[in-house]
């Protein structure tokens, strides 16, 4: 029973990626980009959240600098637990009811959202999310944000 409820739990929290920008932004003047802020549980993760950025970044044709890019990154981090109901049938009842129970299951989510903004102006012009439930197993978690930031700048600059 264990095991089918971690394989229901796996297939419905999945992982989210998402990303939207500022309409009207035409992203071919912004060559360069600095770090302006990344909060991450410990340097561990925020060297692997800076160096997977920048890699993908880097595939995009944009430059990393100490400063004065122009455009201004954050990342930040968040996890927890979260719950949700997960709903068990049984079959089918008398009368062609449908029997079951629903139980609460918890399990940990993490979070990574990044900000572009215009240096100039300061005004976030690109947002990207990714959520997913989340081991305690840290390497495992490392080795995913390759494969998830990846996708979450698949499209990345977006077209107008």
């Amino acid at each position: 029973m264990a095991l089918w409820i971690a394989c229901l739990l796996s297939a419905q929290a999945q992982q989210q990626i998402a990303s939207d920008y500022a309409p009207h932004t035409d992203f071919t003047p912004y060559k360069t980009y600095s770090w302006q802020k990344i909060s991450a549980p410990d340097d561990t993760w925020e060297n692997s959240i800076k160096s997977t950025i920048d890699a993908q970044l880097a595939k995009k044709g944009w430059t990393k600098v100490d400063s004065g890019g122009d455009a201004a990154l954050c990342a930040i981090t968040s996890s927890g637990e979260a719950a949700m109901m997960e709903h068990f049938y049984g079959g089918m009842g008398p009368g062609w009811h449908w029997r079951g129970w629903s139980e609460p299951v918890s399990y940990n989510q993490g979070t990574l959202i990044v900000d572009i903004f215009d240096a100039k102006t300061q005004a976030l012009i690109w947002r990207g999310f990714i959520s997913e439930s989340v081991s305690k197993k840290e390497p495992q978690q490392i080795n995913k944000l390759d494969g998830a930031v990846g996708k979450l700048f698949k499209d990345f600059p977006p077209k107008n």
